[in-house]
This record gives structure tokens, sequence and C-alpha cells, in this order.
């Protein structure tokens, strides 16, 4: 008996095969969701990782394309909260206190404790933070990280809050071109960067701010409060891709230097020597602490930063910490 062909069945096999799987490869991949995403200052290592997590494909994962900005201060990002140009901002824990003026954003995690990454550097003609007393120390905006440590230093050195003059001068290349002028005695600045003045001979690290406080939150996720209440998913995916890189930092020193070095445009070696602080102080899924929270609501009053002592849900908004990978 001759057995029919297979040929032409086979061929007719192939072509339903194609055809049942072409309209499948012609559907395009999921759109990713873009989120605009600012930090308060360039010059940090922790929101040079978002950079890094952008390189390493975390926020991809997410469905999530950020577009990443920055400015020159917490003042000014929160102006641009409140223009409605920024969805995501990474701000300071001080910052916190634009919420309890009606910033329509508001703090849902923390991203860092104590400050062991701040410091004081003063022009290397003057010896020690005693002798900033009735000078000029420049700071980046009003109400910001760098603000509320110089005051916090005044008034742990016995002056009062304003025992030097404070100045709002915006980015580090501004400030340090105060200095050289003589027209501030320090500023308040990134521990790399401060490593760096301090390794070029045009600056002197006087006081690092860690260890003088302890309880508190260096650097917050500020959320816009639109997106949250339109998209609270974006949010939480946000945050699994932030909490992500940072385990991925744990994980990866070599990776997270070169990263860093290039964001910050910094020397690697300078990024090396702070790896370790930046480190220690890192927060891994988001959790606020009441000490911490305390610290920068007494201080937002005692500073001037605002005229009297918010409450807590003033300054956060609960529901988005702790973050579980």
């Amino acid at each position: 008996m001759t057995r029919p062909s297979a040929g032409p069945l086979s061929r007719r096999s192939v072509a339903l095969a194609v055809a049942l799987t072409f309209p499948l490869l012609a559907v395009p991949a999921a759109a990713q969701e873009r989120l605009r995403v600012a930090k308060s200052v360039t010059s940090s290592f922790f929101f040079s990782l978002l950079e890094l997590g952008q390189e390493q494909g975390h926020y991809k994962a997410q469905g999530l394309d950020i577009e990443i900005s920055a400015f020159s201060g917490d003042a000014r990002m929160q102006q641009a909260f409140t223009a409605g140009a920024i969805d995501i901002g990474l701000g300071s824990g001080p910052g916190m206190g634009f919420a309890a003026k009606g910033v329509p954003a508001i703090a849902i995690a923390a991203i860092a404790n104590q400050p062991l990454n701040m410091a004081m550097v003063i022009d290397p003609k003057y010896k020690s933070v005693d002798d900033l007393k009735g000078k000029r120390v420049a700071v980046t905006t009003a109400g910001s990280l760098t603000d509320w440590l110089a005051r916090r230093l005044s008034l742990a050195k016995g002056w009062g809050a304003t025992g030097y003059e404070v100045l709002p001068m915006g980015e580090t290349r501004t400030r340090l071109a105060a200095m050289k002028r003589g027209d501030i005695a320090g500023l308040v600045t990134a521990t790399e960067v401060a490593i760096n003045l301090e390794q070029e001979g045009v600056g002197k690290i006087v006081s690092t701010f860690g260890e003088a406080v302890e309880d508190f939150h260096t650097h917050v996720v500020i959320a816009h409060r639109k997106l949250i209440a339109e998209n609270p998913e974006a949010v939480r995916k946000f945050l699994r891709a932030w909490f992500t890189t940072a385990q991925f930092v744990k994980e990866n020193k070599a990776v997270t230097v070169a990263s860093v070095a290039r964001t910050m445009k910094l020397p690697p070696k300078v990024i090396d020597i702070a790896y370790d602080k930046e480190l220690a102080m890192t927060n891994y899924d988001g959790t606020f602490n009441p000490k911490a929270l305390e610290t920068i609501r007494q201080s937002l009053k005692e500073l001037e930063i605002l005229d009297r002592i918010p409450e807590v849900k003033e300054l956060l908004l609960p529901g988005f910490v702790p973050v579980k990978l």
C-alpha cells in the first residue's frame, strides 16, 4: 500500500503554526509607565542610586521608565511639585516640613537614617568649627538638609541657631566659588564632595554630623498627592525598584562605586572611601523611626523652618512601607 505523502500536510501544519504564532509576535510589549523623578540636589551618593537602578534595569523590571532631573535644594524641588512638574522626589528629612506648608507632595518612605554622609567644610585658612562664629556659612536652600545641619551645629556649639549667618546659595560649585573668593567661611555638603575638596587642598573637613544626630532621617522619598490618589501602584513599583537597588548596592560595591562616581563626577577613590558610611545609614525597607520623626518635628520649629511643631500626619503618609521584596 502506498502511504499518503506527508509533505503537503507538513507544509499546511507549518503554515498554520506560523499563522497562529505571528499575531503573538506582532503584539508590542507592554508600554513602560513613565514617572518624572527628581533629586533635590545633584551631589548625593544616595540620589545617584537612581541612575544605578536605571542602569541595572530595576525600574524597567517594574514596568517603569523614570525621567530623572535635579535641583539646587529642597525648596526648588518643592516648587516643582507645586507646579505639577514632577511625580516623585528624593529629598531630606527636614524637607518633609514643606508638606505642612501646603505643598501638594508628602513623604512616603525613609531611605537614609543618621547623616553620616554630610560634613562641614571650611576655608583652609581657618583651623576649626570655632572659627566660624560670627562668619557666613553656605547651604543649598532655606529649609533644606544642609540648612538644618548648619543650624544644628550652631546650636550644639552653644551659639544658638544663628551663631553664624546661614546663606542659601544653591549648588556646591556656587558655594565653593564663594568660599574661594572669601565671601563665606564654610559650607555644608556631601561627604564625598568634602573628601574631594580636602584632597584637592581647597577645603578642610572640621565636622561630620552622623554621630551628633543619631535619630534622624537624612533622605526620604516624596510623592505628589495626585500620583498617590490616581496611581498608588506606580508609587509601590517605584519603591520596589528603589529598595531592590539599595540591596544591590550592599552586595555590589565595585559596580556601585563606578556608577556613583560617574554620576557625581568624582574620582572613584573618593566614592570608595565614603561607601561604608553610606551603607551604614541605608534604610532597606522605608520604615520611619518614631524617634527620628520626633527629632525632625521639634527641629522644624526650633530652627524656624516652621512657626509651629507639626503633627506626624502632616509630614508623611502611611501605607507604603515597609517595602518587602
